[in-house]
């Protein structure tokens, strides 16, 4: 069963938009956890509804890919999907496509 926590970053995970993306840091923040970022992480990592609860939309502060249970190949597939701009593995004007909550 899945903890509380990992049930509110899901819940969040669903409030961004095609071709958006935010970072594990703002998730951990706007949950009131400034120093989750792991956790937040690990949320993602256990997503049972993947891609459907878009935790592939979740990047690193510095704007790079990070993990994803699919592989990172997978990850970066679906931003492009979405029209997210992606050079190797960082996306590309991440202060014009972040998510804000």
């Amino acid at each position: 069963m899945p903890k509380a926590f990992d049930e509110a970053v899901w819940r969040l995970l669903r409030k961004i938009p095609r071709g958006r993306v935010t970072t594990y840091k703002r998730i951990a923040a706007a949950l009131g956890k400034p120093g989750g970022a792991r956790a937040v992480g690990n949320a993602c990592g256990k997503n049972p509804r993947a891609p459907q609860v878009p935790c592939h939309r979740v990047v690193k502060s510095d704007g790079s890919i990070g993990g994803y249970a699919k592989g990172a190949g997978k990850k970066i597939s679906l931003l492009r999907s979405e029209r997210v701009g992606i050079r190797g593995n960082r996306v590309l004007e991440l202060k014009k496509i972040i998510f804000r909550f």
